[in-house]
């Protein structure tokens, strides 16, 4: 078990809660319904990837060194990824464009292609007990 990882799970999962709540009941009378979904986008995948480190922060399979690369990919991807959603949805709402940083978020969404992959490798590289 590694309490580093299962610390970012679990802020990660209750930012995604507040932010979740935030989006559906804060911004409904400030941004249009597009920019609603695409808030919704970043809390879902904030949530998905918070449940992916819950499992890596308590399963034994993995060395140290693999599941730090694979935890930084998926912390670096998220933030990337749904931060920069939340940032392009609020966009209406700032004197900065956001749009100008939206390059981030393939960015992000790639990175965390690469961690989930690089889970699979290790997991099928694995060998198993028997």
């Amino acid at each position: 078990m590694n309490k580093t990882i299962l610390m970012t799970a679990t802020i990660f999962g209750l930012l995604a809660i507040m932010l979740g709540a935030f989006g559906a009941h804060g911004l409904e009378k400030v941004i249009d319904r597009d920019s609603i979904q695409s808030f919704e986008t970043g809390v879902r995948y904030q949530m998905y990837h918070a449940l992916f480190l819950l499992f890596l922060g308590i399963w034994d399979g993995l060395d140290s060194k693999p599941r730090k690369l694979v935890f930084r990919l998926v912390w670096i991807g998220t933030v990337l990824f749904s931060f920069s959603i939340y940032l392009l949805a609020l966009n209406e709402l700032t004197s900065f464009d956001f749009r100008k940083i939206g390059f981030v978020t393939p960015i992000g969404g790639s990175i965390l292609i690469v961690g989930w992959a690089l889970l699979s490798y290790y997991i099928l590289t694995r060998k198993l007990d028997k």
